[in-house]
């Protein structure tokens, strides 16, 4: 019997309700220990770029292998493909050696999106300034920034690591023509 039928006693529509009320307390108890997974899982992940910001902050990338996979891809500003995490952290510490020595990274904010239980997309938004800037390759000297990186993270082993991350300069100028300002509301 799902419903009670007028037919039904009351101890019967007692133990239909009762049945009900289980099913949605327990309905809701998981949820709330799905949303404190996730709670638990995002504060992991902003650990784990606060470790990045870290290693770029203090100029040594010793400590890549802490939050990164073994195949990481790292996409820089300037499309550089560093494949793996070898790669990753000599390319990282050949630039902070030189051109990126007293430049600082600041965390602006994080957005993170779940794949899947053990994948997530992080978009991170960084502020970079320099007190004593190198000039680039090119000759120019670097100001301010911001920039807007892509990182795919997974948990191996219950640690999050970034697997893959590309980072792009936000200009300013192009924000006011983003043709998605314009659209229309729904």
């Amino acid at each position: 019997m799902c419903f009670p039928s007028s037919g039904d006693t009351f101890i019967e529509k007692y133990l239909v309700m009762k049945k009900a009320l289980t099913t949605i307390v327990c309905l809701l108890i998981s949820g709330l220990i799905f949303a404190q997974d996730r709670t638990k899982d995002e504060t992991a992940i902003n650990k784990q770029v606060d470790a990045m910001i870290y290693s770029w902050n203090s100029h040594n990338y010793d400590d890549l292998k802490n939050y990164t996979t073994e195949n990481t891809d790292w996409v820089n500003v300037v499309g550089m493909w560093w494949k793996g995490r070898k790669q990753s952290q000599y390319a990282h510490q050949v630039y902070h050696n030189t051109i990126f020595k007293t430049a600082v990274c600041e965390k602006t904010s994080v957005a993170i999106r779940f794949l899947t239980n053990d994948v997530a997309i992080v978009h991170l938004f960084w502020h970079f300034s320099d007190p004593h800037p190198v000039p680039l390759p090119d000759g120019k000297s670097p100001g301010p920034t911001d920039g807007l990186a892509t990182i795919v993270y997974v948990k191996q082993n219950g640690k999050w690591l970034m697997d893959a991350a590309e980072n792009v300069v936000i200009d300013k100028g192009a924000q006011p023509f983003d043709p998605v300002k314009q659209m229309p509301k729904d």
